[in-house]
């Protein structure tokens, strides 16, 4: 069982890398331990795309390590606090993609332009505001959690992204589209030179993401994704 769920944060760090959210050795991918026990989560120092099932450790809910070696990560904050307040929650990404790093700080609202922001909006997608620095104490991770409430994903404003889902495939699924929608919005955004964007309505947003964001449609994305990586297609 650990090694399944160790073989779980070490392809869809992967995954995560191939598709814009690498930033050196920061950012992590953590899963629900199936017995209660806390997370599994990439070790300290290591890029996304670096990670084997052997760097992934488990990290009790206190920040003890449990299993595995190596430095536990400043921000296991994050993921421990969400996955408490959130049962339903399997897995978290926080990483620092550009466009949704960019998009946050210009302020503007994430518009329903493409397929992707459906999945996030309406309503708007969640923001945490009360600091940019690192989510680096039990509080701070509690405050992030409260952000993002029932939401599937959250801008930490100067800083980057929280998503968290039912498993690593929808999480990590989740993370890539939401940063695809941001480049979305700010090329068109950039192309419009301040004129009004032409989105989509909130009813026909719903409904988008009810057609193109099914269960079996977003594992149709992740068995894709999962494929052109082992391929060593970058998708971006």
């Amino acid at each position: 069982m650990d090694e399944d769920v160790r073989q779980q944060v070490a392809q869809g760090s992967s995954v995560l890398a191939a598709n814009g959210h690498s930033d050196m050795v920061w950012g992590h991918l953590s899963v629900r331990d199936p017995e209660g026990r806390g997370i599994w989560i990439k070790q300290a120092g290591l890029g996304f795309e670096e990670v084997k099932a052997n760097n992934v450790q488990l990290v009790s809910w206190d920040g003890e390590l449990l299993v595995g070696a190596g430095q536990i990560h400043l921000e296991y904050h994050i993921h421990a606090q969400v996955m408490q307040a959130r049962p339903d929650v399997g897995a978290v990404v926080h990483s620092h993609p550009e466009a949704c790093v960019t998009l946050a700080a210009t302020g503007m609202p994430l518009l329903p332009l493409s397929h992707e922001a459906t999945y996030f909006t309406p309503p708007n997608i969640a923001r945490y505001t009360e600091s940019g620095d690192l989510i680096r104490t039990a509080e701070m991770g509690a405050a992030v959690a409260k952000a993002l409430g029932a939401r599937n994903a959250l801008l930490l404003v100067n800083h980057g992204i929280v998503v968290a889902d039912r498993s690593v495939s929808s999480t990590v699924f989740a993370a890539i589209l939401l940063e695809k929608a941001c480049r979305i919005q700010l090329a068109a955004s950039a192309a419009a030179g301040g004129k009004p964007l032409d989105a989509s309505s909130e009813q026909e947003a719903l409904d988008k993401r009810a057609r193109c964001y099914a269960p079996a449609q977003i594992q149709h994305g992740w068995e894709y994704l999962v494929r052109m990586h082992k391929a060593g297609v970058e998708q971006i």
